[in-house]
């Protein structure tokens, strides 16, 4: 299906509200910069931002500061959700900006006073956000080998209360694999076990029409 989203995606070296248009963006900082008295004086730059940081303005440094500190050498390998708020004003006029809806490495919800006009705050709510880690190695479950595969395989076939059931075992992907990688002793016991489960359930093989 065709994706608009890159037709529409401003040209620009940092990231811009308008990137947001198509909807909320969880990223993972790789580093940050920053440069004080610089007009943008701080870049997060994430995994896959294609040399567009994300420049966070004023009162989102606040959110970050007061969420994950003062140290940005922290936030290395922390994801935060960034969304367009489209009240944002800038000269008087709603233009757009990005905010930041969620981030990693929070024990719960922080509301904060930010700044909405020069005589007012309003209230700021940031979630915490939960980062689905792929699994390790460590977390994977064991990889079972042929022979404990088979030792299973022995139970159910045993368990089997009819012919059907013996068959439609017989039929399953992992046990036709199993045919195809065993050797020797291997190979041999599983051709009985099908063979004494088909037996024991009266199993008839059809005859073939000469």
């Amino acid at each position: 299906m065709s994706d608009m989203t890159a037709t529409i995606t401003p040209k620009s070296d940092q990231m811009n509200a308008d990137d947001l248009i198509a909807g909320p963006r969880t990223i993972t900082v790789t580093r940050v910069t920053v440069n004080p008295g610089a007009e943008q004086p701080v870049d997060v730059f994430f995994e896959g931002d294609g040399g567009k940081p994300f420049r966070p303005g004023k009162s989102m440094r606040r959110v970050l500061v007061a969420v994950w500190g003062p140290d940005p050498s922290a936030y290395a390998g922390r994801s935060m959700t960034l969304y367009r708020d489209p009240e944002v004003t800038w000269a008087g006029m709603a233009v757009g900006g990005i905010r930041i809806s969620h981030m990693s490495h929070m024990d719960g919800p922080v509301v904060l006073a930010l700044t909405a006009t020069k005589k007012a705050r309003k209230p700021f709510r940031v979630e915490p956000l939960v980062v689905e880690k792929p699994a390790t190695a460590a977390t994977q479950p064991p990889r079972r080998t042929l022979s404990q595969f088979l030792d299973a395989l022995e139970v159910e076939l045993r368990e089997a209360p009819t012919w059907e059931a013996v068959s439609t075992i017989a039929s399953r992907q992992d046990v036709i694999r199993a045919q195809e990688v065993a050797r020797a002793a291997q190979a041999e016991r599983l051709s009985d076990m099908l063979d004494a489960a088909r037996e024991r359930t009266n199993y008839v093989e059809p005859e073939v029409a000469e």
